[in-house]
C-alpha cells in the first residue's frame, strides 16, 4: 500500500474556520501555529503523513519541518500556495494516496487531475475530530486492560 499524505491549503483552511479566523485577526502567527498543532495531531494519531503550505514566507520556496513532524511549505516570491500543492500533487500524485484539503475548487480539480483525492475544510475538521475520538476510545481500551 502507498503511503498516505495530506496536503493542506493553510489559509483555505484559516479563513474558513471560524476559530482559525480570530485568531489570525488578532495575530497572524497565532492561527498558523494553531492549524500546525491540529494537523500535528492529526499525524500523530492517525499515521497519515502531514503537509502544510502557506502563502508567502521570504524570497523562495521553503519548508520548515522538526523531525518526526509535519512538513511545513511556504510559497516563494511570485508564487502562491496553490502554486506549490498543485506542483506537489502533480510530482507524488501517482506514487503516493494523497489528500488535498483546501475550498479552492480550480485546485481542486488540478490535483484531482493529478490523483488526489480532494476534501473541503469542512470535511477536513471532520476528519480531524475523528482521528482525535478513534485516538481517544483507543486509549480507554487500552488503559482498562491494565
Amino acid at each position: 500500500m502507498a503511503a498516505r499524505f495530506l496536503i493542506v491549503d493553510a489559509h483555505s483552511v484559516i479563513f474558513s474556520w471560524p476559530e482559525l479566523a480570530a485568531l489570525h485577526r488578532r495575530r497572524m502567527l497565532l492561527a498558523r501555529e494553531a492549524l500546525v498543532k491540529a494537523l500535528t495531531e492529526f499525524q500523530d494519531t492517525s499515521g497519515v503523513r502531514v503537509v502544510v503550505v502557506f502563502d508567502g514566507q521570504g524570497n523562495g520556496a521553503s519548508d520548515a519541518s522538526e523531525p518526526g513532524g509535519i512538513q511545513v511549505f511556504y510559497s516563494g516570491q511570485g508564487q502562491t500556495a496553490d502554486d506549490v500543492i498543485e506542483r506537489l500533487a502533480a510530482t507524488y500524485g501517482r506514487e503516493f494516496e494523497l489528500t488535498v484539503a483546501t475550498n479552492d475548487l480550480a485546485e481542486q480539480d488540478t490535483a484531482a487531475g493529478f490523483g488526489a483525492v480532494c476534501v473541503s475544510t469542512e470535511r477536513l475538521k471532520e476528519m480531524l475530530e475523528g482521528a482525535r475520538a478513534d485516538f481517544q476510545r483507543e486509549l480507554k481500551r487500552h488503559r482498562r486492560r491494565r
